[in-house]
């Protein structure tokens, strides 16, 4: 039996943001990062809500944000009390908003309504019932994965990433094409998360070349914003796997973005699933085809192919490192991590949905693939 379930309310397209006009004497508390709380962006959320409600800030927001930010955003959160808890910004932001109102639900406390509006097209935070949490002590990143961890609205308007840099586009889209890709394989996969993998997938591969080259593009930053939140929604039902089981790790020990750390990986998982799992390797060519990367009459291996050739191809198109040494990372770093990261992308939750076991051997193999 299969379940699908996203009770996210969702807005998109231009103006979207006009939703927060519906608040209206409401103690409003912002979780974001320093920058976006100094930017125009977060002067036009404030003044989209209405004079009469109490706005509070919690800018303290880093990327990857650890167990002490969320800590302390409880202590905020306990303190205010608001009716309206808005994670505003990356994924960062989004993460680390679920993840106070989680834990303060947890501890008895509620809200009204929890409100993600992300301003890079990445994550998919917005409509995911995943929030991951840091460890910096140990290295580690803690997805957690709970119904209750979705938010209640969801605004997409692409005028607010409008200026997000090449690079960071470059970073957040392929993260959204790994969601949509592991999302298609893992084990959860069902009719209704396939036809959003595909979709996103489709969405990645003709608009982030654009994107990132004319970033002004409206159309084109809707269509990735709608692209990042359908492969949110797809990989929150389906699961992920073993591409994000390590990425968490190079995150983790290396602070590589957790983009950039899934397209460094993603040709290599791909590979290793379809040479490993007969499934696997029918979904990739089954992708492939609905992506329109082959002809449909071409045999399993040319899709499969077909399929890594246009990631690399995409991958230069946007100019996103792909070895672990463009990012400065040298092979002592990584051999001397190697053993603590392959025990943790063992035990990362992400592996429960993978299409298939894999030993810390070929672990190791697909990590020393990417030096």
């Amino acid at each position: 039996m299969n379940k699908f379930f996203v009770s996210t309310h969702i807005y998109s397209g231009v103006n979207s943001l006009d939703v927060l006009q519906r608040f209206k004497n409401k103690r409003v508390w912002v979780v974001c990062d320093s920058f976006i709380a100094k930017s125009p962006a977060f002067s036009r959320l404030k003044g989209l809500l209405e004079p009469a409600n109490q706005v509070a800030l919690y800018s303290d927001i880093t990327p990857d944000p650890s167990i002490g930010i969320v800590v302390e955003g409880i202590r905020h959160f306990t303190e205010i009390k608001p009716d309206v808890v808005i994670g505003f910004g990356g994924g960062s932001a989004i993460d680390a908003a679920k993840a106070i109102v989680y834990f303060a639900r947890k501890q008895g406390m509620d809200i009204e309504t929890c409100v993600a509006i992300p301003t890079t097209s990445g994550t998919g935070s917005e409509v995911t019932s995943a929030t991951v949490i840091s460890d910096p002590e140990k290295g580690i990143k803690y997805p957690i994965f709970e119904e209750s961890i979705y938010p209640d609205v969801a605004i997409l308007d692409p005028s607010l990433v409008v200026t997000v840099p090449p690079n960071i586009t470059a970073n957040t889209g392929m993260d959204v094409l790994t969601h949509a890709i592991e999302a298609y394989v893992a084990k959860g996969a069902a009719d209704f998360t396939d036809a959003l993998a595909e979709k996103a997938a489709e969405l990645v591969f003709q608009y982030l070349p654009t994107a990132c080259t004319k970033g002004d593009c409206l159309q084109t930053r809707a269509k990735l914003h709608n692209a990042s939140a359908m492969a949110g929604m797809a990989f929150s039902q389906a699961g992920l796997g073993l591409n994000h089981a390590i990425a968490h790790q190079l995150g983790g020990q290396f602070h590589v973005a957790h983009g950039l750390a899934n397209s460094l990986l993603l040709t290599q998982v791909i590979q290793y699933n379809a040479s490993h799992d007969a499934r696997a390797a029918k979904r990739y060519v089954r992708l492939a085809k609905a992506c329109r990367l082959c002809p449909v009459e071409a045999n399993d291996q040319a899709a499969i192919n077909q399929l890594l050739n246009r990631i690399r191809q995409l991958q230069k198109q946007v100019g996103i490192a792909t070895t672990l040494g463009q990012l400065k990372i040298g092979a002592r770093q990584v051999h001397e991590s190697l053993n603590a990261m392959i025990k943790a992308a063992q035990a990362d939750s992400t592996m429960g949905s993978t299409p298939c076991a894999i030993s810390d051997d070929d672990l190791a193999r697909i990590i020393e693939a990417i030096l």
